[in-house]
């Protein structure tokens, strides 16, 4: 149960995670460690340059003491130079100590920055690095997302698709239904409640007059084409067919005699 845990909790961290994140996250711990490193070299130098004044105290209270037990010799005073030199050995002793403690506080003083260039080093490289890894990761998610967009396999152009898919199915039952009830009313199944709707045989009335103006007009052009009178023109617009009678009008000759008054 602890690995199934383990297992799932780690799914769910790497599909949360984001490699830039986790990038600038590295590159702060670098820098809070590397400022660290340098806090130690201050405080060793601190130490050393402690030491160092210690040094020149001893070293002038030494000095110090050296003429006194001079003086005190050149006074006859045997017994205050010796004092003088005893408590002069006993400094030269701690002088001797704390020379040992600052070499060592300035070796380790160098180590310290030696440690904190070469991590400088370390981190400028990081930084350079991350930056790549961020611009090249930035480049290969924008890459993808263009590529599902047009493949349609992304979450956002799958709902359009989806949209899409539904208005099209919207349109089509409108469409199929606008046909269903415009057939409805042809065949009087339905009542047209504006009034404006046809009966079938006013509706039949208004086919066959339709057609016979059609082939009116289509043998008003066949005369045209064949070069016909303008007689035969207006008998086939007068809607004159084959066999029919003459008028009489058009039996008279069309060179009428005149008789003149004497």
């Amino acid at each position: 149960m602890g690995m199934i845990f383990r297992a799932k909790a780690n799914k769910a961290l790497d599909r949360a995670e984001d490699p830039r994140e986790t990038l600038d996250y590295s590159y702060q711990k670098q820098l809070e460690l590397l400022q660290k490193v340098r806090r130690g070299v201050a405080d060793v130098a601190t130490s050393r340059k402690r030491l160092e004044l210690q040094l020149n105290q001893l070293q002038s209270q030494s000095g110090k003491l050296e003429d006194q037990g001079r003086k005190a010799l050149a006074l006859g005073r045997e017994d205050l130079a010796r004092e003088a030199l005893s408590r002069r050995a006993a400094l030269q002793q701690q002088v001797t100590d704390l020379e040992t403690q600052h070499a060592t506080l300035q070796g380790e003083e160098e180590k310290l920055t030696l440690a904190a260039q070469r991590l400088q080093a370390k981190v400028d490289a990081f930084r350079t690095k991350k930056e790549t890894i961020k611009a090249t990761y930035t480049a290969a998610q924008a890459q993808t997302r263009i590529g599902e967009a047009f493949s349609g396999i992304s979450e956002e152009m799958g709902d359009v698709g989806l949209a899409i898919q539904r208005a099209e199915d919207k349109t089509a039952q409108l469409q199929a239904r606008a046909g269903a009830i415009d057939e409805l009313l042809a065949s009087g199944a339905l009542d047209d409640q504006s009034g404006m709707h046809k009966d079938d045989i006013q509706a039949e009335l208004d086919r066959l007059s339709g057609g016979t103006d059609v082939e009116l007009e289509l043998q008003r052009m066949k005369a045209e084409l064949s070069g016909g009178s303008t007689s035969d023109r207006q008998a086939i617009e007068g809607g004159q067919g084959e066999g029919q009678a003459p008028s009489q009008s058009q039996q008279q000759p069309q060179d009428t005699p005149r008789f003149d008054k004497q």
